[in-house]
C-alpha cells in the first residue's frame, strides 16, 4: 500500500528500505536536492533497456517541454533518478517518464535508476502519485486513472482519494467528467478546458448540447465562474425552446389546444398546483401534481369537500 507520507514529501517518500551504491554517478549534493533516502540505490542502465509503461497515467507529452528538458539534461545531468521495476531483461518506468523521453532526446546512453520490486497496483499508484504531486496530469488523464483503480482492481472511491490524498467528492467529481461529450474531452486533453469548465458543463445532459456549449466557452475566453452561470443560461433557454416545440407540437394535434390550455390554468387556480391535460383523438387523461404527501392530502380533503357539495 502507498504510505501516505509520500504525499507532499516528493516520489522518493514513497520507497524504503534500500541502499545507495556509492560507485555511480549521481553526487551526494544532487542525492540531497531530490530527498533520496540514504538507503536507495541508485544504478545506471542502458537508457534502451528501458520501455515505458502501457499503465501510465499521463498519456500526452508536452514536445516543446521535453526538448527544453533535453536542453537542460545535456548542461547539468538527470537531477532526479527514474523510478523502473525488472520485466525479464528489460525495464518498466513506474514514475519519470518524462524524464527518460528527455534523455533519450538529449542522446544519454544511460539514465539513472531506482529499482522497486512492485507489482501493477502499487507501481501505477506511485506513477499516479508522482503525477499528482507535480501536477503533470491532465484532468481526463486523472479521471481514467481513477476509473482504472475502481474498474481493474476494485477500490472503492473512498479508498482511492486516501491514497492520493484528495476528498472523496474530489475523485467522485474526476470520474464524472468520463461522462462528457467525447468531443468536450478531447478539449479538455487539449488545455482548452479546465477540470473547472468541465464540470460545469456536465450540468447539460445532452452530449451535442454539452458540446455546443464548449465551444462557446473557449470561443469566448469565459472564467470558470462565468461559465458555471452561462450553463444555468443555457440550460433555461434551452428548456424553453423545447417546452415551445412541444407546443407547437400539441396545437398541430390538438384543434382546439388553446381551449384545452385555459381549462389548464383554471384548473391550476383552483387546485393550486399543476394540472396537464392530455388530449387524444378519442380519449384523453388529465394529471394532477403534487410533490408531497401533505399536498396529496390537500388534494384528497379538497376533491371530498366538492363532492359533499354536489
Amino acid at each position: 500500500m502507498t504510505h501516505k507520507k509520500g504525499l507532499g514529501k516528493g516520489i522518493s517518500a514513497l520507497f524504503e528500505n534500500n541502499s545507495i551504491n556509492k560507485d555511480n554517478n549521481i553526487s551526494s549534493d544532487i542525492n540531497d536536492m531530490n530527498n533520496i533516502d540514504d538507503k536507495e540505490t541508485v544504478l545506471e542502465v542502458d537508457i534502451n533497456k528501458i520501455e515505458p509503461n502501457e499503465n501510465q497515467p499521463r498519456k500526452s507529452f508536452d514536445e516543446e517541454k521535453i526538448i527544453e528538458l533535453a536542453d537542460s539534461i545535456k548542461e547539468i545531468g538527470i537531477v532526479q533518478p527514474i523510478i523502473v521495476k525488472k520485466t525479464g531483461e528489460f525495464f518498466k518506468i513506474i514514475a519519470g517518464e518524462r524524464r527518460w523521453r528527455a534523455a533519450r532526446k538529449a542522446g544519454l546512453k544511460t539514465i539513472p535508476v531506482i529499482i522497486k520490486d512492485y507489482d501493477d497496483i502499487k507501481a501505477l499508484e506511485a506513477s499516479l502519485i508522482e503525477n499528482i504531486q507535480r501536477e503533470n496530469l491532465n484532468p481526463l488523464e486523472e479521471a481514467f486513472t481513477y476509473k482504472k483503480f475502481y474498474d481493474e482492481f476494485n477500490f472503492n472511491q473512498e479508498t482511492i482519494a486516501k491514497k492520493v490524498g484528495k476528498s472523496r467528492v474530489a475523485v467522485t467529481n474526476s470520474i464524472r467528467l468520463l461522462n462528457l461529450d467525447k468531443r468536450v474531452q478531447n478539449f479538455l486533453k487539449e488545455n482548452k478546458l479546465s477540470g473547472g469548465h468541465a464540470r460545469a458543463i456536465l450540468s447539460i445532459s445532452d452530449e451535442n448540447l454539452q458540446f455546443e456549449a464548449a465551444e462557446k466557452v473557449i470561443e469566448e475566453s469565459l472564467s470558470v465562474r462565468q461559465t458555471e452561470e452561462f450553463v444555468r443560461n443555457f440550460i433555461e433557454k434551452n428548456e424553453k425552446q423545447k417546452a415551445q416545440k412541444e407546443n407547437e407540437k400539441e396545437k398541430k394535434v390538438q384543434p382546439n389546444f388553446e381551449v384545452y390550455k385555459n381549462i389548464e390554468k383554471s384548473l391550476n387556480d383552483i387546485l393550486g398546483t399543476k394540472v396537464n391535460i392530455k388530449n387524444g383523438k378519442n380519449k384523453g387523461k388529465i394529471e394532477i401534481e403534487y410533490y408531497s404527501d401533505e399536498e396529496l392530502d390537500r388534494l384528497v380533503c379538497l376533491f371530498n369537500i366538492i363532492k359533499q357539495e354536489e
